[in-house]
């Protein structure tokens, strides 16, 4: 019983803290600009540079170099599969082997 009175005067000291700072911070926090800009404006030689990175970045994000190689890879399995499978009708074929 003891040790729950304890826990819940935490909890309300604890509660009551946080209501104090966040009534605190609220007029800062309207005071900042609402678009998360700093009013700094950026040359365009380093907006092209961000930008061209950024590319990079989803480039290899969204795994396109992975996602080639493995469509490469699936057709020449088909390819190779078509082939062999041309090849085994000949032979079934010239053996008069049902198919």
């Amino acid at each position: 019983m003891a040790i729950e009175l304890i826990i819940l005067i935490i909890f309300i000291v604890s509660l009551a803290v946080v209501l104090i700072i966040m009534a605190y911070k609220i007029p800062a926090l309207n005071s900042l600009p609402q678009n998360g800009t700093t009013g700094i404006k950026k040359h365009k030689f380093i907006l092209a540079i961000e930008n061209k990175v950024k590319g990079v970045f989803i480039f290899f994000e969204k795994q396109i170099i992975f996602h080639k190689f493995l469509s490469w890879v699936k057709v020449m399995t088909l390819r190779i599969e078509t082939k062999v499978d041309h090849l085994l009708h000949k032979i079934r074929h010239k053996n008069n082997l049902p198919a």
